[in-house]
């Protein structure tokens, strides 16, 4: 059964950094588009990252671009979110999700992915 679990959340200061992690298992097919999303309370879920499963196609939301870097470890079945500049409104719960691609590309649209974590907190206080 497919697993993914996400970790590194936490309370930071405007302007400080985190770094997510999503591990996963039981993808038994090695074409897994890779993506992070967040859902701040009260709103809708969106985009923010996604890769491909080699790691050589990224999507960015333009909200995140030039402060967040999106990464993959294949040996370590790990997916990575580093976090820069981090601002108040980007507090809110992320999640990695996966879903099955027969090629290099991503997925952006929540609609599109079949598995998802359970998700991590972010807070960031102004």
């Amino acid at each position: 059964q497919v697993q993914l679990v996400e970790s590194g959340g936490g309370l930071v200061q405007a302007g400080g950094s985190l770094k997510l992690s999503c591990s996963f298992s039981g993808l038994t097919s090695n074409t897994y588009a890779m993506g992070w999303f967040r859902q701040a309370l009260g709103k809708e879920r969106e985009f923010v990252a996604a890769i491909s499963w080699s790691g050589g196609v990224t999507n960015y939301a333009d909200s995140v671009k030039g402060r967040f870097t999106i990464s993959r470890d294949g040996a370590k079945n790990t997916v990575y979110l580093q976090m820069n500049s981090l601002k108040p409104e980007d507090t809110a719960t992320y999640l990695c999700a996966a879903d099955f691609l027969p090629s290099e590309g991503v997925r952006v649209r929540v609609s599109e992915y079949e598995y998802w974590g359970q998700g991590t907190q972010v807070t960031v206080s102004s």
